[in-house]
């Protein structure tokens, strides 16, 4: 995806592990692809539950944490590398603390354990710093963000940033599931914490951020460039 890219590709700002970080491997095992080479991965079984649909969502975004949410862009791919690569250049790497499988909101996700005062400063650099190469959402990704009941301070977040989980808003999490039901739950989160082991508690650095791009609706997404935190 190089110059102009096509009108219904996508770009996305992510934190995502390292290749030889063991949760890269078992976190992409987990949702079923690698996004890094785009190649499927055997899951694990859950008996009674469909593995595959349970991650459905998780597996085409691939394995993440948003920084800054997927825009169509208003630029070329080139320029829009050229600006994250200039926000990469003044932020500096810091510690990530231990992450946990937990019950966010309903979905299963990778969260902290402890605060990380780096995290917000990066995730709002993100979101503010490609601002002039986003295209604005249209009537219907507006329409499918608005079923979410959000709140007045969400819907001025989604008409500035066209995202509406973003500042204040915005949580550091790695999904690995869609929404559950609490029966769902009970039975997932603890073979998922089983299956991935000490690997998201192990010390890690926020050394880099990542580039996803989808080439086209329905695509899965790719991790494209990481750029390294020069700050």
């Amino acid at each position: 995806m190089i110059g102009a890219p096509a009108p219904e590709a996508r770009l996305a700002l992510y934190w995502a592990p390292e290749t030889e970080d063991p949760l890269h491997r078992l976190g992409s095992t987990w949702i079923g692809r690698d996004a890094e080479t785009g190649a499927p991965m055997p899951q694990p079984t859950l008996p009674g539950l469909d593995m595959a649909e349970l991650t459905a969502d998780p597996r085409g975004y691939g394995l993440h944490a948003t920084l800054k949410a997927p825009f169509r862009l208003t630029v070329s791919w080139a320029e829009a590398v050229v600006a994250a690569e200039a926000l990469a250049a003044r932020i500096a790497p810091f510690d990530l603390p231990p992450l946990a499988v937990e019950n966010l909101d309903g979905f299963l996700a990778l969260r902290e354990t402890e605060p990380c005062p780096a995290l917000r400063p990066l995730a709002d650099a993100c979101v503010e710093a490609l601002e002039p190469c986003r295209a604005p959402p249209d009537e219907a990704e507006l329409a499918r963000r608005r079923r979410a009941r959000l709140s007045p301070r969400q819907e001025a977040l989604l008409g500035r940033y066209g995202y509406p989980y973003v500042m204040e808003e915005w949580r550091f999490h790695v999904t690995l599931s869609r929404r559950l039901s609490p029966e769902e739950m009970a039975v997932v989160r603890p073979v998922a914490t089983e299956f991935l082991g000490e690997a998201p508690a192990r010390p890690r650095r926020v050394g880099a951020i990542a580039l996803f791009t989808q080439a086209r609706a329905g695509a899965p997404f790719l991790i494209a460039e990481r750029l390294p935190l020069r700050g």
